[in-house]
């Protein structure tokens, strides 16, 4: 007699829905007396942050907030944000993380998109979030964040005080009510284009790839982390949850220089830590007084570091182990809860000089875990590419580890999805061992110290000087932040503009890490047709004299 499903249900005995937020709650129920967080002189326990969490919950019920209400957050990493990671879901809102670095336009569309009914912003980025709230259509809730580490400009003007909220509110627990495909977090990426798109991660994705993580990197139990990923980025990689679940250490740091990150390493017993290209590259290329005290410090004791954003060098693999950092290359992009393949070594690389382990590592490697499946198909027939290592095709991604889709954007949703794979815009190939390696972006997305650059938007706020004829943005090697937007630009006949006026032109409609970093002047290279060749401007880009914006 076959088994049929119907006639064993699911309920409260033999099924819950899978959410991250649950990983505080058993990591508070379990290890209620260690360490949750550290913050200047702040010390936290689980049980603590457990509470503040749970009051943080109350307190936004209170203020009316509902399941599917957006709450943005505009934080530094301080440990306010790591209680937003649970405070806000575990009630059933949405919480949309900034990027603290746009500016008023940008972030005034994001809150209209968003709809957002609270916004919880730090006192530092005040100013900027006042002006974007007096443009926007929605007029949301502000809860002020005075973090006792900040001591620069910026006045609180939110109705609520943070600390003030969380003190009236009782500490019951919350225990999500939820389905697992509830969305819970929206974080925005520029993508091809200016107009940001909103990607919505679902309870199921979070929950996978925080388990993922830990996973890939052999996290242990009670890891002391150190919050050098800005936590508003794919929600820190989903590694707010993975810390909860190991029931580790967040160490934040508000400001992150090679100082304070080898101080927190000597201080807190830093184990593990994630950053773009930049951040490793600032340890190495740290003053030599500082990195051999570091290493004086660490004696022998390895700490993990996870890199993504660009593949790391021979020199930067070679010269991190000399500090005694190890790292892991990962790969992976918004929609996708932050890093979903890993370059996972084998057996036998470690005994291979530097510069040949390096051509192993600086792949992007090969599907997280508890993601479907990753590949390299041929962008007609959606058919995968011989694994040769030459064929090129684009990088697909399938599974539980995948966004929901764009907010209000079917169109875009349908496009991303078609074919049932997740379609990346990189273009790679797949080796015989099936490790992906990207060798071009079919996207034209600068990535600058880690953060996402849409050259069509650069283009666009150039088009509209009145001197521009065609413009051409294409990425520039930078030894400091991996890449930086370097323009090309054709004038209209008669016409004059210097680049010192281009550049304040830029400024004035641009946050400072989107202005170009290059300009130069003449006729771009076209096509017959007329298209802009900007794989001949790429070859330029390099020999083009930065400017010091």
């Amino acid at each position: 007699m076959r088994i049929v499903d119907t006639d064993l249900p699911k309920n409260a005995a033999n099924y819950a829905a899978l959410t991250p937020v649950d990983f505080m709650r058993r990591a508070a129920d379990v290890y209620p007396d260690r360490l949750a967080v550290v913050h200047g002189k702040i010390r936290r326990t689980w049980a603590q942050t457990y509470a503040r969490s749970m009051q943080l919950g109350h307190a936004l019920r209170d203020l009316g907030v509902q399941k599917g209400d957006t709450v943005t957050i505009m934080l530094a990493n301080t440990p306010e944000m790591v209680e937003c990671h649970f405070g806000v879901p575990v009630i059933g809102a949405v919480m949309n993380t900034l990027n603290t670095r746009l500016d008023a336009h940008s972030l005034t569309y994001m809150l209209d998109h968003a709809q957002s009914k609270v916004v919880i912003v730090d006192r530092e980025f005040s100013h900027v979030m006042q002006e974007a709230i007096a443009h926007a259509t929605v007029k949301p809730i502000v809860i002020d964040v005075d973090d006792s580490e900040y001591h620069g400009a910026g006045d609180c003007f939110g109705a609520y005080n943070y600390e003030a909220l969380l003190a009236a509110s009782p500490t019951d627990p919350i225990v999500f009510a939820g389905d697992e495909w509830d969305a819970m977090a929206l974080n925005y990426t520029s993508g091809t284009t200016g107009e940001p798109k909103g990607v919505v991660y679902h309870h199921r994705g979070a929950y996978l790839n925080a388990v993922s993580n830990i996973l890939e990197w052999d996290l242990p139990s009670h890891a002391v982390y150190l919050w050098t990923l800005p936590m508003f980025h794919c929600n820190g990689w989903c590694f707010p949850w993975t810390i909860a679940a190991r029931a580790g250490v967040n160490v934040c740091l508000r400001r992150v220089s090679a100082d304070g990150i080898f101080d927190a390493i000597r201080d807190h017993g830093v184990t593990h830590y994630c950053g773009a290209p930049i951040v490793h590259s600032m340890l190495v290329n740290a003053p030599t007084d500082v990195r051999e005290q570091a290493m004086g410090f660490l004696k022998g004791r390895r700490v993990q570091g996870m890199v993504a954003g660009a593949a790391p060098s021979a020199t930067l693999i070679e010269s991190m182990e000399k500090l005694g950092i190890t790292l892991t290359h990962v790969y992976g992009l918004t929609e996708v809860y932050g890093p979903c393949t890993i370059c996972a070594p084998q057996e036998g690389w470690e005994d291979l000089p530097a510069a040949e382990r390096a051509v192993y590592h600086a792949r992007q490697g090969v599907r997280y875990h508890l993601q479907a499946d990753a590949d390299v198909i041929d962008t007609i027939t959606l058919q995968p590419v011989p694994r040769d290592g030459e064929t090129i095709g684009e990088i697909v991604l399938r599974g539980n580890i995948c966004m929901k889709g764009y907010l209000r954007n079917p169109e875009a949703t349908e496009v991303a999805f078609a074919g049932g794979w997740f379609h990346t815009g990189d273009l790679g190939v797949r080796f015989p061992d099936g490790y992906i390696k990207i060798k071009d972006r079919s996207k034209d997305v600068i990535i600058s110290g880690g953060e996402n650059i849409s050259s069509i938007e650069i283009e666009d706020v150039l088009y509209k000087h009145p001197a521009v004829m065609a413009v051409a943005v294409v990425a520039k090697p930078h030894p400091k932040w991996g890449e930086t937007p370097c323009a090309f630009v054709e004038l209209k006949t008669g016409a004059e503009v210097t680049v010192a006026e281009l550049i304040k032109h830029c400024k004035e409609h641009l946050p400072g890490f989107k202005v170009p970093g290059a300009i130069e002047f003449g006729d771009l290279p076209k096509t017959s047709t007329g298209k802009i060749q900007k794989f001949e401007l790429r070859k330029r880009s390099g020999a083009i004299s930065a400017i010091d914006v």
